[in-house]
């Protein structure tokens, strides 16, 4: 507490009057202390009894300077003022505190000797960042090292803590090689040591100190590398027709410049043949895509998709060849008249048009027996690269295929015609029997 004496506020008091009551001024309560956020209004309030003819000033203990004298304001401030309710409840107003406004206040009567009593006033400052000293954004190569600073001010002293945009752990390296994750991490100087494409994005500093509104601000971290192409599928194969798509994955930082070649180191670029797309995984990932519409025989070759940016370049090859398709030949089968059954020759197969359902089970049943070695055969050469030597080869093997299942299919008709001839017989015999059976009878 600071002591005043009557003599420093002498010359600014009027003449104390002689109270008529028997009773000295008291100090009713203490004053209670206020804590206030910066900008907001303060009320210091001063209970008096048995007043009388005496006077209540204020006065700010740490400069002395005097603030008030009764209802008069002393103090050439326009934020202060004062009011006072019955002489007994005597307070000081202070308009839009200040930094400066905090401190203890004094209330004090003219008595002799002079009564008085202490007030603080707490001014609270919610946070806010010292821009000076607080980081932008950074760009470190990959493997290098980076400080990310934030300084923060405020009453009382803001805590700082860490965290990513993303929600991914914050990876603290030691110089020694010990390596931890972390969700926050509280500190102005956030360091990371031997940065890693995956720590690239945005971190965000939090300051805040139980005074509404906490701050935040971000930070984004950008790790430069040179371009690398991932391709899932080197061997794209696809009939003749149809739409086939190659894929190439890069990742880069810088973004990198990504396209499309051919052979011919012709560009491909994205037309009524051709669909040309990138498509963005993260700040650092990409994927790109080349779609080939109704695949002609003229687009099979090599594709190289090539990414470039400032730090390097690199490029990949996709080999994109024909898978033999299904083709419609001529029948080899004589269609014989006096047959119930029409046959047609569908690459390799037959289809019986006419006939019970029956009929036709059986023969689907011949034609999966018969065709089911082929079939494997064919998937297994679909699977080559087009090659002439393994053109001739495979026409070779369907030929001979072909063959044979003409003479099995031939021989299982034939069979089944006999049969049904057989058949036939038997029921008209039985008919006829029948028939002579009843005349007899009658």
């Amino acid at each position: 507490m600071v002591a005043f004496g009557v003599q420093d506020v002498k010359d600014a008091w009027p003449s104390r009057k002689k109270s008529s009551h028997a009773f000295q001024p008291e100090f009713a309560e203490p004053i209670v202390n206020l804590t206030v956020p910066l900008g907001r209004d303060a009320t210091l309030r001063c209970l008096v009894i048995h007043l009388g003819g005496y006077r209540v000033g204020w006065i700010k203990a740490d400069t002395k300077a005097i603030q008030a004298i009764h209802d008069h304001v002393i103090t050439h401030n326009p934020r202060i003022s004062v009011s006072h309710n019955d002489h007994s409840t005597w307070n000081l107003h202070i308009k839009s505190v200040q930094e400066d406004d905090s401190g203890q206040y004094m209330c004090q009567i003219n008595t002799d000797p002079m009564k008085s009593q202490m007030g603080t006033l707490e001014i609270v400052v919610p946070p806010d960042f010292i821009h000076e000293e607080t980081s932008g954004d950074v760009m470190v190569p990959e493997g290098g090292t980076t400080r990310l600073v934030c300084r923060a001010r405020g009453f009382p002293e803001p805590n700082v803590i860490w965290r990513r945009e993303d929600g991914n752990d914050i990876i603290l390296k030691e110089p020694i090689g010990a390596k931890s994750k972390v969700s926050t991490y509280e500190g102005e100087i956030l360091k990371l040591n031997k940065v890693a494409r995956s720590e690239m994005g945005t971190y965000l500093c939090i300051a805040s100190n139980g005074v509404p509104p906490s701050v935040s601000k971000r930070i984004t971290v950008n790790v430069n590398f040179h371009p690398v192409i991932q391709v899932p599928n080197q061997l794209v194969g696809a009939p003749l027709g149809t739409d086939v798509t190659l894929e190439c994955y890069v990742e880069a930082s810088p973004k990198s410049i990504n396209y499309w070649l051919r052979d011919s180191n012709e560009m491909v670029i994205s037309s009524n043949k051709h669909v040309v797309q990138n498509i963005a995984k993260s700040l650092f990932e990409s994927k790109m895509t080349l779609t080939v519409r109704r695949l002609q025989a003229s687009d099979v070759g090599s594709y190289r998709c090539i990414a470039k940016n400032s730090l390097g370049e690199v490029e990949s090859n996709i080999r994109l060849y024909e898978i033999p398709g299904p083709t419609r030949k001529p029948s080899n089968l004589k269609h014989n008249e006096h047959d119930d059954v029409n046959y047609e020759e569908w690459d390799g197969g037959v289809t019986n048009q006419f006939g019970s359902a029956e009929n036709e089970n059986d023969d689907d049943e011949d034609r999966d027996t018969n065709t089911s070695a082929a079939d494997k055969t064919r998937q297994n050469m679909s699977m080559l690269p087009k090659d002439p030597n393994n053109v001739n080869k495979q026409n070779k093997i369907n030929n001979k295929e072909d063959k044979q299942h003409r003479s099995s299919t031939m021989a299982n008709g034939a069979i089944k015609r006999m049969a049904c001839q057989l058949w036939r017989f038997v029921i008209c015999s039985i008919t006829i029997s029948l028939i002579l059976l009843r005349v007899t009878m009658i």
